[in-house]
Parts: C-alpha cells; sequence; structure tokens
C-alpha cells in the first residue's frame, strides 16, 4: 500500500517530503500526525495499492538478502562447529596454505564456533570449505525456485505466501 499526499496541487509521496512542503508555509507537524488532522490543514491523503511488480522486486531482494545470510552461518563439520564468516574464511585458508608447506601429517589447534580446542588437517579444513559449498549450493538452488515463484505471482496473497523458511 502506497499513501499520496497532496497538499496545494502538488503531490509527495512520503510525510517527510510533506513536512517539509508544510514547513514552507509555517505548518510544522510530527510525523506521526493522522490522515484525519492532515486533512484539516488542507493535505488530501489516498492510499493506493502498490504494483505488484515493486513488491516482486523487493521480495526478490530480501530473499536474496536472507540466502546472503545463511552463506555465512556456522557450519558443522566433523561433530564440530565453525565459523563461516569473512574474517573465519580467511583464516582457514591462511592455515590450509601453512599446513600445506609443513606436511601431508601436519596439524594446528583450531578454536570452533563454540570455544572447543580441536585438531585439524589441512584436508580438515578443506572439507569444511566443501561442506559450504554444498551448503552454498543448495541455498542458491532454493532461491532460484523461490525467485521463479514469485515471478509468477499474479496476486499479492502469493507473494506474501512465498517464504525462505
Amino acid at each position: 500500500m502506497q499513501t499520496k499526499y497532496t497538499y496545494k496541487d502538488k503531490d509527495y509521496s512520503n510525510i517527510y517530503e510533506l513536512s517539509e512542503a508544510l514547513g514552507k508555509d509555517g505548518i510544522f507537524i510530527p510525523l506521526s500526525i493522522t490522515d484525519e488532522a492532515l486533512a484539516e490543514l488542507g493535505v488530501n491523503v489516498t492510499h493506493e495499492e502498490e504494483p505488484i511488480e515493486n513488491v516482486k522486486q523487493r521480495k526478490i531482494l530480501e530473499l536474496k538478502r536472507q540466502r546472503d545470510v545463511a552463506e555465512v552461518e556456522l557450519i558443522k563439520y566433523n561433530g564440530n562447529i565453525y565459523d563461516y564468516d569473512e574474517k573465519a574464511r580467511d583464516r582457514i585458508n591462511a592455515a590450509i596454505i601453512a599446513l600445506d608447506v609443513q606436511g601431508a601429517d601436519a596439524s594446528i589447534d583450531w578454536t570452533t564456533a563454540d570455544n572447543q580446542d580441536v585438531k585439524v588437517t589441512a584436508q580438515d579444513l578443506r572439507m569444511i570449505i566443501a561442506a559450504v559449498a554444498v551448503r552454498s549450493n543448495a541455498l542458491h538452488v532454493k532461491y532460484r525456485t523461490l525467485k521463479q515463484q514469485v515471478q509468477e505471482c499474479k496476486t499479492m496473497e502469493e507473494l506474501e505466501a512465498i517464504k525462505w523458511e
């Protein structure tokens, strides 16, 4: 639902713009003013249905954000939980290089996301990355499926029914 404000034959798409226009006439309003109070000031308030294409685009962006957040969540491997944010990825990659230089049997102590110390090898760290890749692929498949569903929606009710969960 979009609200349009008309004051002195000029349209405003939000209360902030309207507030500035009224302020030029010496009328200062709270941003929580009611439609009835605005009408008393000579403002015509109309509520219009937002075009479904706008809502679809916003829904697609929301789904993409949810996918991106899920991609950096903690990851479970070999009974332990590991961080996988940008900093953790950098540390994992650096540790793989360091362990590779030391040889196939090399290991280091690694602090997991729940503050447990575990010994890991370069192969363990590669397997964490592999687990993330599998998860990431599943998230992208889910996103593409939901995006397609959004694009096929004809009504707002259909759009509202599409959830990331």
